[in-house]
């Protein structure tokens, strides 16, 4: 059954899937060594790590709300998606090059805006191409494919870093072909539906259009917010594996065990969610799969028990991400689709930026343990919002 389902998906979607994981290629190939290149080349507090990522995803998160909204104006996506494509491309190049905690800021912020030009137009491509009874799938399928790269990317680092006794530098340059092959797919290989939903009333960000998003969408987006709250930026999972004794070299085997998780979880979630009606439930789980992965962590002082916490944290990934996307697109109205992805966004981009700003400062004056165990609590309180509210 899972096979006739994939058979069925849009050849855009598979391509859409490809453009991801090419992308997170490039990307995971840098942002895995980031927290380290920070830490032990720049001199940098773990407090400023923390700023540096949240304020990156914030910023991604807000430019979404405006691409999403502009992709619904013009009836257009697949535009939309290119620019971003392309600006996270041709900022690649930088990384090799700067030097500075300042420099290296502007980078990161300069990709993230690419980043935020393209996600809510491409999730609402892939609800524009895909059936309502095949959305989990059509997510599922996009982020394994997107989290195939997030552990391919850290696989190349680490192997490079190991080849090249640690050049950074050289390690960033090879990143950047993989993200032009990204942008060149999306260009030749996506096909944007004929019919896409189109606004007709003006630039849908005003308060009559935001009026009109069903009650359960912004449920839906509050959840969301939470769900992020509890889970801060990926680069503490590395800091905290150098700290439980991973050399630096093998900095990102972290990711790579968390997207192996990831990825071989997220299509059959998406899937058995469609069947059963089960999104609600799956979410539950990967609450559970949370408050476990913080617990460890925060117990972890040797490699084997980190690595059970970074295996539980992808587990929360895989059962969580695409549902949450799932639950936005079958509830936002069809000519609202970019506008709906656009507000998830900037609300859990918000919550992230809070939520990495929290972690670092809890790191820096308390020690790993105690960032750990605050995600716990989130996450406990997320799970309690999430049984409490009616389906």
């Amino acid at each position: 059954m899972a096979a006739s389902t994939l058979r069925r998906l849009s050849p855009s979607i598979w391509a859409l899937g490809f453009v991801s994981m090419f992308m997170d290629i490039s990307s995971e190939m840098i942002h895995a060594l980031l927290p380290v290149y920070m830490v032990t080349v720049l001199a940098a507090p773990v407090i400023t790590v923390g700023i540096i990522e949240g304020v990156a995803e914030a910023t991604a998160s807000f430019t979404k709300l405006f691409s999403g909204a502009l992709s619904d104006w013009w009836g257009a996506r697949k535009p939309l998606a290119v620019l971003g494509y392309g600006l996270a491309a041709i900022t690649k190049p930088v990384f090799p090059l700067v030097g500075s905690i300042g420099a290296l800021f502007a980078a990161r912020f300069v990709d993230r805006i690419g980043k935020g030009i393209r996600d809510a137009p491409r999730d609402a491509l892939v609800t524009d191409l895909t059936p309502a009874d095949m959305r989990g799938a059509a997510f599922g399928l996009r982020q394994a494919l997107d989290t195939v790269g997030a552990f391919l990317g850290p696989a190349i680092a680490m192997t490079l870093m190991l080849l090249t006794s640690g050049n950074f530098t050289l390690v960033f340059w090879l990143a950047v072909p993989p993200a032009f092959i990204s942008l060149g797919l999306i260009i030749f290989a996506v096909k944007e539906p004929a019919c896409a939903p189109v606004m007709k009333r003006g630039f849908p960000l005003n308060r009559e259009t935001l009026a009109v998003m069903p009650r359960a969408f912004w449920g839906v987006t509050a959840m969301a917010a939470m769900f992020t709250l509890a889970r801060f930026s990926e680069a503490f999972l590395i800091l905290k594996g150098t700290s439980a004794g991973l050399p630096a070299s093998l900095a990102p085997a972290v990711l790579i065990v968390m997207n192996i998780v990831y990825a071989v979880g997220a299509y059959p979630a998406g899937v058995l969610a469609d069947r059963s009606g089960g999104r609600r439930r799956g979410l539950a789980v990967s609450l559970i799969c949370l408050i476990a992965a913080d617990v460890v962590l925060a117990q972890a002082q040797d490699l084997a028990l980190f690595a059970l916490g970074i295996a539980l944290w992808g587990a929360h990934m895989a059962l969580s991400q695409g549902l949450l996307s799932a639950l936005v697109a079958d509830h936002a109205p069809a000519h609202l689709r970019g506008t709906a992805f656009g507000i998830f966004n900037l609300v859990s981009g918000a919550s992230l930026l809070a939520a990495s700003v929290i972690a670092g400062t809890l790191w820096d004056w308390a020690g790993p343990a105690a960032t750990f165990q605050a995600g716990a609590a989130f996450a406990i309180l997320a799970l309690a919002g999430l049984l409490w509210r009616k389906p």
